[in-house]
């Protein structure tokens, strides 16, 4: 077995000396997972969560927590980053958010830790922002995925690829709201719209008019589980009677819903 490197002659604790180190390019990628229910999923794909936008506050959780790893684990060096990067990637059928980290220095220590933090921490602020919806929400998965640089050379976990970052949902990102039309004319969706387009400008109006799934359908005296239902794919379309009660709420026509 490799002796521990943070441990001196005796025992003791200590902070490994790396002056004599090459200072060479250095990058690690970490991820976390953060299980859902589908009322938690759905308000963080909508973008509508009791907190607000959560990705949003996630990812600069987790670089503020790159940025912050020696003062948070004791034998870490300070590292000047030139690169922290917090990516999301939405499993619908798990109801799940991996969270993807991304780290790189140009240094004499590796960004391992600063990763790995990164991860941790972003998930973190993924529960503290649904908590309010799901308390049985569960982080895990927490792992190195890939190092580059350094004595050591590169590691990657199993045969994992590093991942590419992800796109977040327009849904999520927010949006300045547009002029409400006022209930005139029920219409329903144009037949033209596929399912995956009608869900995401549900999602997009949603976020304009600052409708939260579970109050609207209360609201509206519907039940949620249709909202919901359709933001996470489970159904392919609002039945049009509950479509109008939304809309009726919302003081806009159906089909601005669904455009």
């Amino acid at each position: 077995m490799n002796k521990l490197t943070h441990l001196d002659e005796s025992g003791a604790a200590r902070m490994v000396d790396v002056s004599d180190k090459e200072t060479t390019d250095r990058e690690a990628v970490a991820e976390a997972t953060v299980s859902l229910s589908a009322e938690a999923f759905a308000a963080v794909a909508a973008g509508n969560a009791p907190k607000g936008d959560v990705l949003a506050a996630a990812r600069i959780a987790g670089i503020m927590a790159a940025k912050k790893t020696s003062e948070l684990i004791p034998l870490c060096h300070p590292l000047a980053l030139t690169k922290a990067g917090v990516e999301f990637e939405m499993q619908d059928a798990e109801k799940r958010i991996r969270v993807v980290t991304t780290v790189k220095t140009s240094g004499q220590t590796g960004v391992e830790m600063e990763a790995l933090t990164a991860a941790s921490v972003a998930a973190l602020t993924i529960y503290d922002m649904v908590k309010a919806v799901d308390k049985g929400a569960v982080i895990g998965g927490v792992k190195l995925v890939a190092k580059s640089g350094g004595k050591s050379g590169d590691y990657r976990a199993g045969a994992a690829a590093k991942p590419a970052p992800f796109k977040p949902r327009a849904a999520a990102t927010p949006m300045r709201s547009k002029p409400t039309t006022l209930m005139g004319e029920v219409a329903a969706p144009r037949p033209s719209q596929d399912a995956a387009a009608q869900r995401e400008a549900f999602r997009k109006f949603m976020t304009a008019h600052g409708l939260r799934a579970t109050e609207w359908a209360k609201s509206a005296g519907v039940p949620s589980g249709q909202i919901l239902g359709f933001l996470t794919g489970r159904s392919r379309t609002i039945p049009h009677d509950v479509a109008e009660k939304l809309a009726r709420v919302a003081r806009a026509r159906v089909e601005d819903m669904f455009r």
